[in-house]
């Protein structure tokens, strides 16, 4: 498997806990007796969370886009 599929697939799990945090914070997903639950800090928490994994999907389209150029030079 190469590193750029790696590290999208990384990047999209990042993303979906992030969202999953952000919901929890405003109380419209997961128990009522999670600490998330209605917190206002984990809405920003799930948002930051996110755009780290949007940025690591980012870096992954950028190494599979330089292994594709690489690759046509050689050739």
């Amino acid at each position: 498997m190469k590193v750029s599929s790696i590290v999208i697939g990384v990047g999209i799990i990042v993303i979906v806990f992030g969202m999953i945090f952000q919901f929890q914070g405003r109380g419209n997903l997961g128990p009522e007796s999670s600490f998330m639950y209605h917190n206002k800090d984990w809405i920003n928490y799930g948002l930051y969370i996110a755009y780290v994994g949007i940025a690591l999907c980012a870096i992954g389209s950028a190494l599979y886009v330089r292994s594709k150029m690489h690759s046509k030079i050689q050739s």
